[in-house]
C-alpha cells in the first residue's frame, strides 16, 4: 500500500498536477491544496468554501479517481488517500483555526482556501519561508490579507508577520492587475 501511495499523483509530484486555474496542491509537505473562488476580498467576508468551490474540487479530484464520500470527504478508491473539506463551525472563527477539529491520517489532504493556507503557513513556517510560500501563492490566488491581520494572535510568528503585510498587498495588487488573475471570474459566476 506504501508504494502505491508513493507512485500517486498527489504525493509523487504534487506541484506537477494540472488542476485547473482555481486550485493547486500548495503545499505537499503540509499536504494542502488550495482553491480560490475570486479576485477581491473585503476584511469581513466569510472564508469559507463555497458551494461553487466545493463542485469545482469534486470535478477536478475526480479525474484522479477521487470520489466523494460524503458532504466532507472525498477519498481515493486504490490508496484511500482523502481530501478532507474542513467544516466552517462559526462566523467570526479564525481562518488560522480551520483544521484544529478535523482529524486527518498521514497522507490526507486539506482543501483550503487561499487565505486558511496562507494561515497554515505563517503557523507551521518561519517568517522569510511563510512569506515566500505565500507570495508563491499570491501570484496564482489571491488571499485576503485584511483578514489574516485581524486574526494574527500575539505570539511570536504572528507578531512578526505583520512586517510583511505592506509587502504582500503590493505582490497581490500587481498579480491581481495582471495576467493570469486579470482575466479570471470567480467560480460562482461560471455556474
Amino acid at each position: 500500500m506504501d508504494a502505491l501511495i508513493e507512485k500517486f499523483p498527489l504525493t509523487e509530484n504534487p506541484e506537477a498536477l494540472n488542476l485547473g486555474p482555481y486550485m493547486c496542491v500548495a503545499d505537499s509537505q503540509l499536504r494542502l491544496i488550495s482553491i480560490f473562488d475570486d479576485l477581491k476580498y473585503d476584511r469581513a467576508d466569510i472564508d469559507m468554501i463555497s458551494p461553487a468551490m466545493r463542485n469545482y474540487a469534486v470535478t477536478k479530484l475526480g479525474q484522479f479517481g477521487f470520489k466523494q464520500t460524503s458532504g466532507n470527504v472525498l477519498q481515493h478508491e486504490e490508496t484511500s488517500i482523502r481530501c478532507l473539506i474542513p467544516k466552517f463551525h462559526a462566523l467570526g472563527a479564525s481562518p488560522f483555526d480551520i483544521t484544529r477539529y478535523t482529524k486527518r491520517g498521514n497522507h490526507d489532504f486539506f482543501i483550503l482556501t487561499p487565505t486558511q493556507t496562507a494561515c497554515q503557513y505563517i503557523d507551521f513556517y518561519a517568517l522569510s519561508e511563510a512569506v515566500d510560500r505565500i507570495k508563491g501563492l499570491i501570484i496564482r490566488q489571491p488571499i485576503n490579507l485584511y483578514k489574516i491581520l485581524d486574526y494574527l494572535e500575539r505570539k511570536p510568528l504572528h507578531t512578526e508577520f505583520v512586517s510583511a503585510i505592506g509587502h504582500l498587498r503590493l505582490i497581490q495588487r500587481e498579480a491581481v492587475a495582471s495576467e493570469p488573475l486579470k482575466t479570471r471570474r470567480a467560480l460562482g459566476s461560471l455556474v
